[in-house]
């Protein structure tokens, strides 16, 4: 089994999230693998900014995910991923997709519409997890 260890952001702007849609039509939040002798905070900010074309500033961690998957190219290798995610603020509303990644479309939709529109319940949880703390510390929502 092969350990990958990936990055990403819940970005806000006001009232809204970011989110991406991939050519399938799945909406997730960006993320990417970590590189090498790159630190998990800068490979959040750096996928951010790759995937939707949004500069951010980090806010807090806001806790990892776990989950395995076969890789696609060899079905038969079982891929253990982590993913930490971060609470993140924009600077506008301006994003652009990274279609040599598959996305389609990027948008900030507001947060209550995000949880909904969000793929996977893992990204949900963390998205509700941020609407949370957003709630708590920043008096966004």
């Amino acid at each position: 089994m092969r350990e990958e260890i990936s990055s990403g952001g819940v970005v806000v702007f006001r009232n809204a999230i970011l989110l991406l849609r991939k050519y399938n039509g799945d909406w997730v939040l960006p993320k990417g693998k970590v590189e090498k002798k790159e630190k998990i905070i800068d490979t959040a900010v750096r996928e951010v900014f790759e995937e939707g074309g949004v500069r951010a500033e980090v806010i807090q961690y806001l806790g990892k995910i776990h989950y395995a998957f076969k890789n696609g190219w060899q079905e038969h290798e079982l891929v253990n991923k982590t993913v930490h995610w971060y609470l993140m603020k924009a600077r506008s509303m301006d994003c652009i997709p990274l279609k040599d990644e598959g996305f389609v479309e990027a948008r900030f939709v507001h947060i209550r519409r995000a949880t909904e529109l969000a793929k996977y319940d893992d990204e949900r949880d963390i998205i509700e997890k941020a609407i949370r703390e957003m709630q708590k510390d920043l008096n966004l929502a």
